[in-house]
């Protein structure tokens, strides 16, 4: 389908949304807690989840993005459609809000009565205890997060071991599925975490181009290109270097694949092997990447060089040494003052080039976004340089981040 065709269809699915916002699904509902991680991960499974309600035919119900907020004792559910376009994923498959879904049909197809959790197996509580069910509201965010729909579950639903989320590998588990919850006796599939794995399954990568930001967030990374950077070209990265990270970049000699690191590795580590310089590059490497890359551009657009990076991290945006190290090459380095990790998102993917982190689920949504549209990425320390002399002896000077 060409460009304009997909439009068509996108304002005409949008239309009808709106002029028939309650028509139930005959093929039934797929809901679940994107209870694990930060957005990163939760975007993961989200295209998951996504695969899989296309899979076996249900309508997929889009949870609130789980956030996590200082001084907040419980996660934040911050409703979908804040970050991203509805109407965009009707192109591929049938989609609606939790919000929607629960004013207009959730009293009549899915009653409190009638409110099943599903798990694969007995979920143990808090206490301990797991009561010979899914436990599907206990601890944060799981409580929280049904809570604000004011969701309460009458029983637990346990479809393990002979049925699992890998619609692409299992034999027929897709049918299987339909076969053993049929719709008219199950309309809503409500799952304790997302009927997905992560990090996301390589049939599943491709489903990321149907995930557009909302007008704000596209209007305002367009508006913070135009007004905070440079005219000219400009490069994006992503500086994962929080105490957090550095504690899970400790686990790198133990593990052949680490959270996201098959989006450069591979699934099957066939581009190569992880290291600690992949997971938590040094002061220096990010130096000489970033002026290689600003020199390869410079060659090969010389009317449209490289004059800003942006810089977007959790913790260290290391914007005086990087600034210091690159005031020669006459650019400069920037970052967002809102800390909006969103936006930052939404700015990394317009960038001319991004460099990511292997290893991060958030550096793996900007580099599916870019993917989608054809626009480059690289990654920190990949593949690793060959050491040369000078680089052995300077060792003393390789300061963490």
């Amino acid at each position: 389908m060409g460009s304009t065709g997909l439009l068509l269809k996108v304002l005409f699915l949008a239309f009808l949304a709106t002029v028939h916002p309650t028509t139930v699904d005959d093929n039934g509902y797929v809901m679940y807690c994107p209870c694990m991680g930060r957005f990163g991960n939760q975007a993961d499974h989200f295209l998951g989840s996504l695969g899989f309600a296309k899979a076996i035919n249900r309508t997929l119900v889009l949870p609130p993005w789980v956030e996590y907020r200082k001084a907040e004792p419980r996660s934040v559910q911050v409703p979908f459609d804040t970050y991203f376009q509805v109407a965009p994923l009707q192109a591929f498959h049938r989609v609606m809000t939790m919000e929607n879904f629960m004013k207009n049909l959730a009293p009549s197809l899915w009653p409190p009565a009638e409110r099943i959790s599903f798990c694969y197996t007995e979920r143990m509580g808090l206490d301990g205890s797991t009561g010979h069910g899914c436990n599907a509201k206990s601890g944060n965010p799981f409580g929280s997060f049904w809570d604000t729909f004011d969701i309460d579950f009458v029983e637990s639903e346990f479809f393990g071991p002979k049925l699992h989320y890998d619609i692409h590998h299992g034999e027929n588990m897709a049918s299987k599925w339909n076969e053993r919850y049929p719709a008219e006796k199950w309309p809503v599939l409500a799952f304790t975490g997302a009927p997905a794995v992560f990090p996301v399954q390589r049939e599943n990568l491709d489903l990321h181009r149907y995930l557009k930001w909302s007008t704000k967030y596209e209007n305002d990374a367009k508006q913070f290109i135009r007004e905070a950077l440079p005219r000219g070209a400009f490069i994006g990265i992503h500086l994962r270097n929080g105490i957090d990270w550095v504690r899970a970049c400790e686990h790198v000699k133990e593990s052949s694949n680490l959270f996201s690191s098959p989006q450069c590795l591979g699934y099957r580590n066939e581009h190569g092997q992880l290291t600690g310089e992949m997971c938590m590059p040094m002061r220096d490497t990010i130096v000489r990447q970033l002026k290689r890359r600003i020199k390869l551009h410079r060659e090969a657009n010389p009317d449209n060089p490289i004059r800003a990076v942006f810089v977007a991290s959790d913790s260290n945006h290391m914007l005086v040494e990087l600034n210091e190290a690159l005031k020669r090459m006459d650019v400069v380095v920037v970052r967002h003052p809102d800390g909006n990790p969103h936006l930052d998102l939404a700015i990394l993917g317009r960038s001319n080039h991004f460099i990511g982190n292997c290893v991060s689920s958030y550096s793996a949504f900007v580099k599916r976004e870019r993917d989608a549209v054809g626009f480059p990425s690289s990654f920190w320390a990949f593949p690793p340089e060959k050491p040369t002399s000078k680089s052995k002896g300077a060792g003393a000077n390789h300061e963490e981040l």
